[in-house]
């Protein structure tokens, strides 16, 4: 799943692109990535995109009159930029977005069709699908700890639970854990205000440098390579390779659909964590579907 880091670098190349651009067309492949109705998903033809921000893990187009399109790209959506009036690909297109400069179209693999587009009169049907977390980026040290603490959760779900922060999933939760060389399981309750500082300081660092790696290396062109598993990640999808901080082979915990990877040394103290043990720590804490892991 796209997370902060990947919305970000969509977003600025979206505002190189069609930041003032009129839509000229927009072209349904797949009836289901539309979530609403009304207004009707050609409403944005012939008005100028005015704005375009994160919400979450969403991209919201601002156009005239006070209309948005937002696109939530769940697991495997992805978002390709093409010649104007570019064919919408069979099998993984779902939807596309005509401006004069070229087409942005929405992309999907796999069987189970996630991603979604809803449209809304006015910001307060945006607003409707922010799940309310923190902007990671911009609480301080008392914010960021008021929204930790604000339930006993694990620190992997707290990190990943769109109620809590904005923005943050299975990757980057992987890393900054990894940063901070904290476990996964440990529990919210039982963070000193010096970890809680240490954590906070980790995920500002994580998500900086990940949002500064992507940028360089999409440049002006488009981001191409938006992908959950990266070579140069410390431990996310590492299992079995060497931690780059101790050389101690990385761990994984596997829960349902969902996979955590850690270094024990680094971060457990040597302790290995089971999926056994995993769950029953976890409990009703752990998501069962991506589903329930977006929606809190």
């Amino acid at each position: 799943m796209p997370e902060l880091p990947d919305i970000v670098v969509y977003l600025e190349a979206l505002e190189r692109r069609v930041l003032g651009e009129v839509v000229r067309g927009v072209r349904i492949a797949s009836p289901a990535v539309l979530r609403t109705y009304d207004p009707p998903y050609d409403a944005p033809v012939g008005r100028k995109v005015e704005s375009l921000q994160r919400v979450g893990k969403r991209i919201v187009f601002g156009f005239e009159d006070e209309l948005y399109l937002v696109i939530h790209l769940m697991i495997a959506g992805r978002l390709r930029w093409g010649t104007p009036k570019k064919a919408i690909p069979k099998k993984v297109g779902l939807a596309a977005i005509d401006f004069d400069p070229g087409t942005l179209v929405l992309t999907e693999q796999g069987t189970h069709k996630r991603a979604g587009i809803w449209l809304s009169r006015g910001f307060e049907g945006v607003t409707s699908l922010d799940r309310g977390g923190v902007e990671p980026l911009e609480a301080g040290v008392e914010e960021f700890g008021a929204a930790l603490k604000k339930e006993n959760r694990t620190l992997k779900r707290a990190l990943t639970d769109p109620r809590i922060f904005s923005g943050i999933g299975n990757s980057y939760s992987d890393e900054i854990l990894w940063t901070a060389r904290m476990s996964p399981v440990k529990r919210t309750s039982q963070l000193t205000d010096d970890e809680v500082a240490d954590l906070q300081k980790a995920v500002v660092e994580s998500l900086t440098e990940w949002t500064d790696r992507l940028r360089e290396e999409v440049g002006e062109a488009w981001p191409t390579k938006v992908t959950a598993f990266r070579d140069d990640m410390a431990v996310h999808g590492k299992y079995g390779q060497p931690c780059p901080r101790c050389g101690s082979k990385v761990q994984r915990i596997v829960h349902a659909n969902n996979e955590t990877n850690y270094c024990a040394t680094c971060q457990t103290e040597g302790k290995l964590l089971a999926d056994r043990s995993l769950s029953r720590l976890l409990k009703d804490d752990w998501p069962k579907t991506i589903e329930e892991l977006e929606e809190g």
